[in-house]
């Protein structure tokens, strides 16, 4: 009878749970280190021993031990607590030898320590001292933890003796390194096994525990169990149904349990997840996809927990009036009337400081009164102060339609084209202000023309992408196939995403054809909000996006607003950077001295 096979090795099967994301605990592999020192300061003090466990899985991987000569005496207090002598270590490698084998041993693993700060604090000191590179591991505090998860009645303190008493540890702590790295050991595989029952399993999750989010909120996590793990947006509603918060990630299961399991500071989020009664998610092909389809559910439903994007309709614009006589206003909506529209502007101090940088250097009128060519009025104070060719006059005495006219155009070629016309006017007089030591005028002056300028160019930007009619890009994925977007006038109208290694032609005519049919409107944004447009334009500006198909023309004013925005921000950087107190708030006396009367 023939031989039998030989068996094959013993395999283990294991069944993933749906609540194990990111990097699973039991896949996870940690380093718990213990120092011995001649302080309690890694500035001044030395290490005199190293020890470290390694664990994964519950099984211990191998075990790390060395004491440490520090070069210097032992303070007798630390030898009496740790029966560390300076004969034990006499004969012992230096940090310069013993510091590099623990790196290498402890390579590639999270490192554990009860009180990290302390231990984690003396290796990269060691490390600066040593010109090693300190590699900046993830690591776990246990102590910090069992403040956490513990509460006073399991454990009146959170010292190592305590817990590992309160863990059953087969090491008693001694103060040698080997010793406490073994009881952190059990401690640490004792609260892990606490917080399994609190729906932690990944190390994501246990990096970011916090027992903050109360009890309540941590019984809600199955709220997140049939969440799919795809890109897209998830929102959180009431029992009403009314949408409390919406939401975008790469992958909906694993942000969403992050409301439940990990620490979340912001009070509005654990007040929004108290009253949250489901989630509904919105599976999206690509991460643009999401991040657009975000943008469009909150300005759609007005969540009262989303503090951005909410109302673009409450947009400002700064307006040039299609009349004779033209002059500037600000408005709420864009009208096909043939008018010129700056903006949108976030709030109305910058749309105001945007129009007076424009009258500052353009004598458009300012008043809100209708002119008429056969009627003539009585002029303002800006007539007489030259700073209005007071076309209310009427031809004999003020401007006529032709003269001010060119006022009007000037203003549409700063605005469409270049800006020098503007800037050129309110940088001669910033220096004439700044020459006469009038300081805070410049200033004004600086602020109006930053608030232009930078309104100019974020509309030139978007401006150039609305204004094509169709366009198709794509960008390589991570598994070697394509993401693709089509934009019509600067609305993301369909995305997709092609296999690796297929022909991707199918895939764009078939994504053109099914793609939202887009009626423009009127104005810069004809058919999506500023914030959809600049998101659309981050995605198309990063590296490796590739035009795939081109229905107009995108390009922008070669001598636009966008090489002057660079510089006034570099000058504001460099402003930000010079200032002679870092404390720079109001200094304010004391006492008020008391008033003067003459």
């Amino acid at each position: 009878m023939p031989a039998a096979p030989p068996l094959p090795a013993r395999q283990v099967a294991v069944q993933t749970s749906f609540d194990e994301l990111g990097s699973p605990l039991r896949e996870t592999t940690f380093v718990v280190v213990d120092l011995e020192t001649t302080g309690g300061s890694a500035a001044g003090c030395e290490i005199t021993e190293i020890g470290a466990v390694k664990v994964r899985g519950g099984e211990v991987l191998g075990e790390f031990q060395t004491l440490v000569n520090p070069g210097a005496a032992i303070p007798a207090f630390i030898a009496v607590l740790t029966g560390i002598t300076d004969s034990m270590v006499a004969s012992s490698p230096r940090l310069a030898q013993a510091l590099p084998a623990f790196l290498e041993f402890s390579r590639g693993a999270v490192l554990v320590a009860h009180n990290a700060p302390f231990d984690l604090g003396f290796l990269r000191a060691g490390c600066d001292r040593l010109d090693l590179p300190w590699p900046a591991p993830d690591s776990i505090d246990t102590a910090r933890l069992a403040r956490r998860v513990l509460t006073r009645d399991e454990a009146p303190n959170c010292k190592l003796s305590t817990l590992a008493q309160l863990f059953r540890s087969g090491t008693t702590p001694n103060h040698r390194a080997l010793a406490d790295a073994r009881a952190t050991v059990d401690v640490l595989h004792g609260l892990i096994a606490r917080l399994g029952g609190l729906g932690v399993h990944s190390l994501e999750e246990l990096r970011t525990f916090s027992a903050q989010v109360s009890p309540e909120q941590r019984r809600k996590r199955h709220l997140a169990d049939a969440l799919p793990a795809l890109p897209g947006v998830y929102l959180f509603r009431d029992a009403r149904g009314r949408v409390l918060y919406v939401g975008k990630s790469t992958n909906l299961r694993s942000r969403v349990r992050q409301y439940f399991t990990a620490s979340e500071h912001r009070t509005r989020m654990a007040e929004m997840v108290g009253l949250a009664e489901r989630v509904d998610p919105v599976v999206c092909s690509t991460a643009l996809e999401a991040e657009v389809r975000e943008l469009r559910l909150i300005a759609e439903h007005s969540p009262r927990y989303n503090r951005r994007s909410k109302r673009p309709d409450r947009a400002l614009w700064v307006k040039l009036t299609a009349e004779s006589f033209p002059r500037l206003s600000t408005v709420r909506r864009v009208l096909d009337d043939g008018a010129l529209y700056l903006g949108p502007f976030g709030t109305s101090r910058t749309a105001e400081l945007a129009i007076a940088a424009v009258h500052e250097a353009l004598p458009l009128r300012q008043c809100t009164k209708r002119v008429s060519v056969r009627r003539p009025t009585g002029a303002c104070v800006l007539a007489e102060m030259r700073r209005c060719g007071a076309p209310c006059l009427g031809p004999a005495q003020g401007e006529s339609v032709e003269a001010y006219s060119l006022h009007a155009l000037a203003y549409r070629d700063a605005v469409t084209r270049d800006p020098a016309a503007i800037v050129d006017a309110l940088c001669a007089r910033i220096t004439v202000l700044a020459g006469t030591e009038r300081f805070e005028d410049a200033a004004a002056q600086r602020d109006r023309l930053t608030a232009f300028v930078r309104a100019v160019a974020r509309l030139q930007r978007l401006s150039a992408l609305t204004g094509v009619r169709q366009l198709v890009a794509a960008r390589p994925t991570t598994d070697l196939g394509w993401e693709l977007a089509v934009v019509r006038s600067g609305r993301l109208v369909a995305a997709g995403t092609i296999a690796r290694g297929a022909h991707p032609a199918p895939y764009v005519d078939a994504l053109i054809a099914t793609a939202e049919t887009v009626l423009a409107g009127p104005g810069p944004l004809p058919a999506a909000t500023a914030e959809e447009v600049e998101c659309v334009l981050r995605w198309l500006e990063l590296p490796g996006t590739r035009l795939v198909r081109l229905d107009g023309t995108w390009a922008s004013p070669a001598f636009g607003a966008g090489g002057r925005r660079a510089w006034l921000e570099a000058a504001q950087e460099a402003r930000a950077a010079v200032h002679p107190f870092d404390d720079r708030r109001a200094l304010r006396p004391v006492t008020r001295p008391a008033r003067a009367y003459a």
